[in-house]
């Protein structure tokens, strides 16, 4: 009876060509081997190749991690451009060395969508960003217990809904709103508010120095638009 064909296990593969490797191909020849000379110089070679295939493996698999500063730059970049793309992004940050798919990957998995779904804000979104910074003012009528009616000029403030009444008059004339306006200034210096905006309506009381006055201290004035109260509806309310 022919006893079967012998079978080798990596492990033994291993172990022979380990002892044989080093024995010239004639001595080889010589040798009544289970195996050819080839078959041993072969499975050597291969060793040698898996060997430094278990070196040359990365630690961790995949690509390498970004760094969590380099993340935060790419969102912090997305959130104060909202018209800019992940190509937009990246070529601000060649100079790191970051791929636009690395760019792409991080806005991603933020769920930040692509740009001109980021880049279409409403007007609540922009009271929202600037809430910090946003003032917005109004006359309001008010009637005292001998039945003389008064205007009433306040503010109020977007971030922390502080309300500031800043004065009343039966005849509010430009005079006194552009006082009024240089004690909101001192009081805002006073208090360290940050404020750079401030809504008003288009009433005819506020004269163009109310303006003027606000522009010097760093304050832009945004108008509402035309019998749209809802632009101004924290005021309003």
């Amino acid at each position: 009876m022919v006893s079967p064909r012998p079978r080798f296990l990596p492990s033994d593969r291993a172990f022979m060509a380990a002892l044989l490797h080093h024995l010239p191909r004639q001595v080889l020849g010589r040798f009544r081997l289970m195996v050819r000379p080839e078959a041993v110089l072969r499975r050597h070679r291969d060793l040698l190749a898996r060997s430094h295939a278990a070196r040359s493996r990365p630690k961790s698999p995949g690509r390498p991690y970004t760094v969590p500063s380099i993340r935060r730059l790419v969102l912090r970049l997305v959130r104060e451009n909202p018209g800019w793309g992940y190509r937009r992004v990246h070529g601000e940050l060649l100079v790191l060395g970051i791929s636009a798919p690395t760019v792409w990957e991080i806005l991603r998995q933020a769920g930040m969508d692509p740009a001109p779904e980021r880049s279409s804000d409403t007007w609540a979104d922009f009271l929202r960003s600037q809430a910090d910074a946003l003032l917005a003012c109004d006359f309001f009528e008010t009637a005292t217990l001998t039945g003389a009616r008064l205007y009433v000029l306040a503010v109020i403030e977007h971030g922390t809904r502080r309300i500031r009444v800043l004065g009343a008059t039966p005849h509010p004339v430009a005079s006194w709103v552009a006082q009024v306006a240089k004690n909101l200034v001192m009081d805002l210096e006073v208090s360290g508010a940050r404020a750079r905006l401030l809504i008003r309506d288009r009433d005819g009381k506020f004269p163009s120095l109310f303006d003027a006055v606000l522009k010097d201290a760093g304050i832009k004035v945004v108008l509402s638009g035309v019998q749209m109260p809802r632009m101004n509806s924290v005021m309003e309310r």
